[in-house]
């Protein structure tokens, strides 16, 4: 296995959205902001043992914050929605929560 691609991806992006695109068989995930789309294909495709249709990406700009009289801003990261072949899925641990 190649460390770099099990760096890759950082992990699941859960939000509304997300969980919206993954009814469509599109996963979100969180990515190093320098991978690419063949890294991150190969990344996925590696570790959930899948394949892989599409690969966008997206950088996502940080929060301006602001802490008193002080501004600040959060980080910049990178996202990745990967479109799964036909009739292929990930179980991102959905199911019975105590």
């Amino acid at each position: 296995m190649n460390a770099r691609l099990m760096q890759v991806i950082q992990g699941p992006v859960v939000s509304e959205k997300s969980t919206m695109a993954g009814e469509i068989g599109q996963y979100v995930f969180r990515v190093l902001p320098d991978a690419s789309k063949d890294e991150i294909k190969a990344a996925v495709e590696q570790l959930f043992e899948v394949r892989v249709e599409n690969v966008r990406t997206l950088n996502q700009q940080g929060k301006q914050k602001r802490f008193g009289r002080l501004f600040g801003r959060r980080n910049h990261w990178k996202k990745a929605y990967v479109s799964l072949a036909e009739g292929e899925s990930i179980d991102m641990g959905e199911g019975d929560q105590v």
